[in-house]
């Protein structure tokens, strides 16, 4: 039986992930929501989630002594992050003053514009409700999901990775963005798969029979 950890840091929603996690995995994937390094670390996969603000974000990460074993679960395992658990995987972000991120990747976390650029009218920030990820890169996760598909979307900031070629979805709110990351063993999303019915219980099905 392939075990998961689900990374608690004290914040977001863990619940409903473990909800979806456990629906999918059908009683054949055993589910541990840990803040035990020991415990994530021994775990066959990795899901980051999380939601809420990125400075409060590391630093429950950094009192629960977890930044160490999230940045061997990236190089190690396969690894699922969802909203903050993106965002966190870059350099730095622009909210809460300036927060350094867990720089696995090079890039920036960057809040949406107050004005929609092309029309000038003000923009709702955030960025809530079911919006179209543009496929830009064939992954295994994407396997059975429609290009163009319709997922879920909660946050006021999105990713700029360095390194275009990370993208493996994007997604237009005003500007284009990253709405899902590839590399090696990891992806990562954006959007809430676990709220987004039939595709984002795909994708969390296809991360479960992905082979990195």
């Amino acid at each position: 039986m392939q075990q998961v950890a689900i990374i608690d840091f004290g914040m977001g929603n863990l619940r409903s992930v473990e909800k979806a996690v456990r629906f999918v995995g059908g009683g054949a994937i055993d589910v541990l929501v840990t803040a035990e390094p020991k415990r994530i670390a021994s775990a066959d996969r990795v899901i980051f989630p999380g939601q809420g603000a990125i400075g409060d974000c590391m630093a429950q990460l950094a009192a629960h002594g977890l930044e160490p074993c999230v940045h061997a679960a990236i190089r190690e395992k396969p690894f699922l992050g969802i909203c903050i658990g993106l965002q966190a995987l870059m350099d730095e972000s622009e909210e809460d003053g300036g927060t350094r991120g867990l720089a696995a990747f090079r890039g920036r976390v960057i809040r949406f514009p107050r004005q929609d650029p092309a029309g000038g009218f003000r923009l709702k920030v955030p960025h809530m409700g079911w919006n179209q990820v543009r496929q830009t890169t064939a992954h295994p996760l994407w396997e059975g999901i429609e290009d163009g598909e319709r997922f879920y979307f909660v946050h006021s900031y999105y990713v700029d990775p360095a390194d275009p070629a990370l993208a493996a979805g994007r997604t237009d709110y005003a500007v284009g963005f990253t709405s899902a990351v590839a590399v090696g063993n990891v992806f990562a999303v954006q959007f809430h798969p676990e709220k987004s019915q039939r595709p984002g219980l795909r994708l969390l099905r296809n991360f479960f029979g992905w082979r990195p």
